[in-house]
């Protein structure tokens, strides 16, 4: 079982930055697959961006890329989202999850645990 906490969200203006934390409770950390997904209520949820083990390989939606960065650090068994140029359209709620190994890092039903969510607001 792998817990994993998010922290980081909130209030801010449109055009704004947000960086986004997600602590998982893993020894084994640095093998693992990192997502972040969002989710608007009575929506599906979708796919945000994801870094494999080595933090050498990322994948982003094309919505975010440019604005968004994923990133790692292992001795924190942290991941982040530096989010910036926040539109009103990114305010959701925002998880992280962990994948073992996965080919699809866009598709959450591949991975296998997954946190509680973060709200973020952009106003316009």
């Amino acid at each position: 079982q792998v817990r994993m906490v998010e922290s980081g969200g909130g209030l801010v203006q449109a055009g704004g930055s947000l960086r986004l934390s997600c602590v998982a409770s893993s020894g084994s950390f640095n093998r693992y697959y990192m997502g972040w997904f969002r989710q608007t209520p009575g929506k599906e949820r979708e796919f945000v961006a994801a870094v494999d083990g080595s933090g050498d390989n990322t994948d982003y939606a094309d919505s975010v890329k440019g604005r968004f960065t994923i990133s790692r650090n292992d001795a924190k068994n942290t991941v982040y989202m530096q989010m910036s140029g926040l539109r009103p359209e990114d305010a959701d709620v925002y998880y992280c999850a962990t994948a073992f190994a996965t080919l699809y890092p866009s598709v959450q039903s591949t991975y296998d645990y997954w946190g509680q969510g973060t709200h973020v607001t952009v106003s316009s």
